[in-house]
């Protein structure tokens, strides 16, 4: 019985005049509605809407904790499975024939500015410092706090939280809507990937349900990315010009200087992005890279190398011997300890927290990773977007989170990096390393460079939002609807940075993560169907062919 064949056309509904001309009227009217509700109760009722996005935080860590480790499990096994296997792993997105359209280099700039790049200069400081104070292996008393021998533990799950698991959530939803856009002529759009599963259905409600649970769980994500990125951008601001505004009386950085920093921001991307990813993004991006590769020569140099060398090979030896293990434990809430500060290090502080942070960043990074991959096989891909930014982690984190343990475990640091807020602890160290001329200077370039990533986020997401709204289309789509989205992100952090602060846009995230990562899993699915089925065709192929050759012999 021969296999149908695949769905290789999908009738989304676009508006042919007006304003929404090239958009889906549903899919685009439905999400601004959402968010203007969102931003009304946060403008409205700030104080509730603090308090009740904290308790929806806390009952989703609780609730459905085991699903976002599980899943983000399943994910990780999949990606290296295809990759794996050979006749999967051959296969080249958009077919025989395509070409990449970017240079290697290009191409990784740009997955790693807009998928991590901020995160690096936050948390390749302030995670290993954090966990060199306590990690699980600490709670339990396998190790001691603050000492030589907690450095194994500190990149143990330091590199867990920003290997292959965060890459790879981005590296298959991006997979899937490439496969299925390239290979199958499908819109790039979420709808696309469910249509093994769901088929036509995907053309109506709930295809339209699906890609406006992907936008807004963009526009959530990028909401925490943009809001720790400005955080340390005001604080680095902050130590290059002095200003008492721009610092409240615990050492944070105050709403009004987040906010200044933020229009900053947006306001670039804005322009960045009316130019489109060949340009404006594709340059920031290298800029971005160029000036990551100084500021790690920098602590390599003048740092603690041997600290960072000697992390970066056991690390990746503890990651890769206690991964298995890493993935699958979930320690549930408790009242006894160490289960209960267990509980809340992986679920509140860490590991669930990063999880769901990955999944609502995943249709943003996924869908921009789809967009500049044509032409890569399969196992390319899967290396480009999962190893090897894994590795750039990495050494992020042994060469500039070494350099910063390493001057407390000294003493030269005297406590300073360990009891600075997260977002200074990277200038706290730069402080301490060079002379105050110097590290002034160093300053300057991290906040150069935190602008620049947070501007190639910022604009790599605003479009993707209208590829997703207008079906797939990854033409620009007008200025109008370039600014229109990014003051909307720009009005949602604002809201939410009011309501409750930093605080606040984590817990909204969770909205958004939450009903996204179920659709993460059945692209996985959705894509496992497909393979299987585009490989029993193409056997049935050969074999009919076969069969003719011989009976034309």
């Amino acid at each position: 019985m021969a296999i149908p064949g695949p769905i290789t056309d999908l009738k989304i509904k676009l508006a042919k005049s007006g304003f929404y001309k090239g958009f889906n009227p549903i899919t685009t009217i439905g999400t601004k509605l959402i968010v203007a509700i969102l931003v009304l109760w946060a403008v409205f009722f700030s104080k509730q809407a603090g308090d009740l996005l904290l308790k929806v935080q806390g009952w989703s860590f609780e609730a459905f904790g085991p699903w976002y480790i599980y899943s983000m499990a399943f994910v990780v096994i999949l990606c290296i499975v295809l990759a794996v296997f050979p006749a999967i792993g051959k296969i080249r997105l958009g077919g025989d024939e395509a070409k990449p359209e970017f240079s290697t280099f290009s191409w990784f700039s740009m997955m790693f500015g807009a998928g991590i790049g901020i995160g690096m200069l936050t948390f390749s400081t302030a995670e290993p410092i954090y966990h060199f104070a306590s990690n699980p292996d600490t709670i339990i008393g396998a190790v001691a706090p603050k000492a030589e021998e907690t450095l194994r533990s500190v990149y143990k799950w330091s590199f867990f939280h920003w290997g292959l698991t965060a890459w790879g959530c981005y590296g298959l939803v991006g997979l899937v809507l490439a496969y299925f856009s390239y290979n199958r002529g499908l819109p790039l759009t979420i709808r696309s990937g469910l249509t093994p599963l769901f088929g036509k259905k995907m053309e109506g409600p709930l295809g339209d349900i699906v890609d406006i649970t992907a936008v807004i769980a963009t526009i959530l994500g990028i909401a925490v990315t943009i809001g720790y990125g400005i955080t340390q951008f005001a604080s680095g601001i902050h130590t290059v010009v002095g200003a008492d505004w721009m610092i409240n009386s615990e050492g944070a950085p105050t709403n009004t200087a987040m906010l200044v920093g933020l229009f900053i921001v947006m306001g670039a991307s804005i322009l960045s992005a009316a130019s489109g990813v060949g340009k404006g993004i594709k340059w920031l991006s290298v800029i971005n890279m160029l000036l990551s590769f100084a500021l790690l020569l920098l602590f390599l140099i003048f740092g603690s190398p041997i600290v960072a060398f000697k992390s970066f090979f056991l690390g990746i030896w503890d990651y890769i011997l206690n991964f298995p293990i890493q993935a699958m434990t979930y320690w549930p809430n408790s009242d006894v300890e160490p289960a209960a500060t267990l509980y809340k290090w992986q679920s509140v502080w860490w590991t669930v927290f990063y999880w769901a942070w990955w999944i609502a960043f995943a249709p943003f990074v996924g869908m921009f990773f789809a967009r500049i991959s044509r032409g890569r096989t399969i196992r390319e891909y899967v290396m480009g977007t999962m190893v090897v930014p894994a590795i750039m982690c990495f050494l992020w984190f042994t060469i500039v989170g070494g350099t910063a343990i390493d001057l407390e475990l000294t003493g030269k640091a005297g406590g300073t990096i360990l009891n600075a807020g997260q977002e200074a602890q990277l200038f706290a160290t730069l402080q301490i390393m060079f002379s105050s001329g110097i590290a002034q200077f160093v300053t300057v370039m991290v906040v150069i460079l935190l602008l620049t990533y947070l501007v190639t986020t910022a604009d790599s997401g605003v479009l993707t939002i209208n590829t997703m709204l207008s079906g797939g289309d990854t033409r620009k789509q007008g200025s109008t609807h370039i600014v229109f989205w990014g003051s909307v992100i720009t009005l949602v952090i604002t809201t939410l940075l009011l309501a409750g602060g930093l605080a606040a846009i984590k817990s909204a995230m969770l909205l958004g993560a939450l009903p996204f990562s179920a659709i993460m899993v059945l692209m996985g699915f959705a894509l496992i169907k497909a393979l299987i089925r585009d490989a029993m065709r193409k056997k049935e192929l050969e074999k009919s062919q076969k069969s003719t050759a011989n009976d034309l012999a």
